[in-house]
């Protein structure tokens, strides 16, 4: 931890806008360092220099603040001459003035001011496992957090940051006191301005606060900073906010069904369906259409003019849905995993695979559009469908800027979501890897290789996923940190059930594609879903497909439910368990001739990597990917395999080992009842 927090300590004289990296010559510094260029149209990142909400702001601009107090909580003196740090910092700032900076003990706070208070609070608070001054506020507002007499807005007006000064000798009492006032604020509808410090005495806890100051200080000039957070964030539990994701996915989170609403419930539903019914007529019919028109109607047929990928429509669903759209066919979104990597929960199966942090991870697409109709899509298909590119086209630069702004701008709103780690929150403002698999068919924009280009020189992985639909624009397909294609069946007749491709010569593409995946010399990877009663029982045909393609990896995993959309028939009983899943690779591993084993795994996602031996190297697994050295190699120019960067596999990530894939440094979080789920018992065949 220590070596962390030393290897952040900047020179934060002039207190910059936390960014991704410096500006380069000639370029304009803009709000969240990721918008180089101000752009000339009102579609570019920056929306023009005049407009405040955009990232190009004016760093010369200097924010008012009418009052700011910093309480404080010492057992020997510590915390004490950290707030008097805090208050020299506020008092040089260039870019903040302070009207009324105050610095107290917060004994001689008094408690019920609390209620009324409009001053930006920042608490100091060393906490330890024994008897100190902090104890009768933290016990009056524990007692106020639970009185079912008092309002979840009772703190509406106050808005605060906390940092803990605690020893990690103490367990799991390390900067608890802190930690539990920190979230009972919150929850009492107080506006979190900066995610909860933790200095450990046990480490260099001077140099760990000095970064936490600093990094309070610089979001602290941003005005939107102090903007009152609205109340269902203020307040927002940890099962509320799993709740609320499930409800992102399934696109129903602004409904609540009672009981005597199931009616019009099902009447929703039976629309939906009907709806899902025109579509795929209009479809039907629109193939059916003449393609050329003869005579008089020849002369008289023009070109048609590109036009908006994305309808008015469209736009609504995908911005309900969490989406940022960017220019007119691209887009960004926040993935769960980033949720739970800020918060010390956890990382996505990449990183038990690849050695990716999801909090370093963008999920973007440069094409919302996609030429497959897939049952289990989990964006419900609002996104366009077409097979032939006829829209208007954006520059990739102008897609990458704005990309990362608001990828950025969506992490700076998650510094008040209750348990985000301050660290990993000034982390994640330097993108280090890219996931070209939000939604759509990235592969499909006409300037992938330009984009891809882009990432690479800004040091930024690339995970380009494609549905095996182009197999053209995968032979033209420049270098890739690695290529993913998605394998969902093993006949041509599933495979059109699944993913409903709108090609007629869907399968001779599917399996060109996979042709042209085993000529890339890079590394490869087949993504399997598995939806039970569909495509689980075709393991003969799986194993053709991959001696066809010959991937580097095969990841398998179950098909996640997001509930009903009236766009497939899709059910939980649809849904493999983790043991199922087992059970189909090794199945699938025993009759590939012994060139496959199933390497890591990550159970909380319900995957497995099987991997080509090539990547077992005396005995140990090199799953992992040295990304310094693919780097080095893509700027080198000169060719080179997936064995030129390849990295060992840690130990809890290699299938079979007790912690099924999760990092032991992080924090395995249950929700109410996941635990007493008993999966099914799966007999193996000798």
């Amino acid at each position: 931890m220590s070596n962390f927090f030393n290897s952040l300590i900047y020179n934060f004289s002039n207190i910059l806008s936390i960014g991704p990296e410096p500006p380069r010559e000639g370029e304009e510094q803009c709000g969240t360092g990721c918008c180089k260029e101000q752009q000339s149209n009102n579609e570019g990142c920056c929306q023009g220099s005049g407009n405040s909400n955009g990232c190009c702001k004016d760093n010369n601009q200097i924010l008012e603040i009418e009052s700011v107090k910093i309480l404080y909580s010492s057992l020997t003196g510590t915390a004490k001459t950290f707030a008097n740090e805090v208050e020299e910092k506020l008092k040089s700032t260039k870019f903040v003035k302070i009207q009324k900076l105050e610095t107290m003990d917060i004994t001689d706070y008094d408690n019920d001011n609390l209620l009324n208070e409009t001053s930006v609070c920042i608490f100091i608070l060393a906490t330890y496992n024994v008897e100190g001054p902090l104890d009768w506020f933290s016990n009056w507002l524990h007692d106020l957090r639970y009185d079912f007499r008092v309002d979840r807005d009772a703190l509406k007006k106050l808005r605060y940051a906390v940092c803990g000064l605690g020893d990690s000798a103490y367990g799991d009492e390390f900067n608890v006191a802190a930690a539990n006032i920190d979230k009972w604020l919150g929850r009492l509808g107080a506006t979190r301005i900066y995610p909860l410090g933790e200095c450990d005495k046990n480490a260099d806890q001077k140099a760990q606060f000095d970064v936490w100051s600093n990094g309070f200080i610089s979001e602290l000039q941003d005005k939107h900073t102090l903007e009152f957070a609205p109340t269902n964030i203020a307040y927002q539990s940890d099962d509320d906010d799993e709740e609320a994701e499930e409800a992102e996915a399934t696109g129903l989170e602004d409904e609540m069904v009672d009981l005597e609403d199931m009616g019009k419930m099902a009447t929703k539903i039976k629309a939906a369906k009907a709806k899902r019914a025109e579509e795929e007529e209009d479809f039907e019919d629109s193939k059916a259409k003449a393609k050329r028109a003869i005579g008089e109607d020849a002369k008289k047929q023009e070109k048609p003019q590109a036009r908006e990928m994305v309808s008015p429509m469209i736009l609504k669903n995908l911005t309900k849905q969490g989406y940022k759209v960017v220019g007119s066919h691209s887009g960004v979104k926040i993935c769960r995993w980033t949720k739970s990597a800020l918060r010390g929960r956890g990382f996505c199966y990449k990183h038990a695979f690849y050695g990716i942090q999801s909090h370093l991870c963008m999920e973007t697409t440069p094409s919302l559009a996609c030429a497959n109709k897939c049952v289990f899509c989990w964006r419900h298909h609002t996104n366009p469908v077409g097979t032939t590119w006829r829209w208007k086209v954006d520059d990739p630069k102008f897609i990458l800027d704005g990309a990362m702004e608001n990828h950025y701008k969506m992490i700076k709103q998650l510094k008040g979501v209750p348990g985000v780690k301050a660290e990993r929150f000034q982390e994640a403002f330097t993108i280090r890897h890219c996931a070209l698999s939000l939604v759509g068919e990235p592969i499909f924009y006409p300037h992938i290789n330009d984009f891809v280009n882009m990432l690479h020189e800004r040091n930024i992985s690339s995970f380009l996923v494609t549905n095996a639909q182009f197999p053209d624009k995968i032979a033209e397909m420049v270098p890739v940190t690695q290529l993913y294609v998605s394998v969902d069946a093993a006949t041509k007749e599933s495979l059109k059930k699944i993913d409903r491709p709108l090609f007629r010569d869907f399968w001779e593409r599917f399996l060109n594609c996979l042709e042209q995946l085993s000529l890339k010399g890079q590394r490869t990877v087949y993504r399997m879903t598995l939806v039970k009663g569909h495509n689980t029982e075709e393991i003969d045909g799986y194993v053709e497909l991959i001696r066809r393609g010959k991937p580097s990896f095969i990841e398998v995993k179950g098909v996640t439910y997001c509930g009903y959309s009236g766009a497939s028939d899709l059910t939980m009983a649809n849904v493999p368990f983790h043991v199922e899943v087992i059970d189909f690779c090794r199945k699938l591993v025993s009759k590939l001739d012994g060139e496959y084993e199933i390497s890591a795994e990550h159970a909380h996602s319900c995957s497995l990597l099987i991997a080509h031996k090539s990547f077992k190297v005396n005995g140990e697994w090199y799953t992992h990917i040295d990304y310094p050295k693919f780097f080095e190699l893509v700027k080198s120019g000169k060719p080179f395999t997936s064995l030129d960067y390849m990295a060992k596999t840690p130990e809890w990530a290699v299938f079979g080992h007790e912690a099924a894939g999760f990092d032991p440094d992080e924090t395995r979080f249950y929700r109410k009842n996941r635990k007493n789920v008993e999966p099914p018992v799966i007999k193996t065949e000798a």
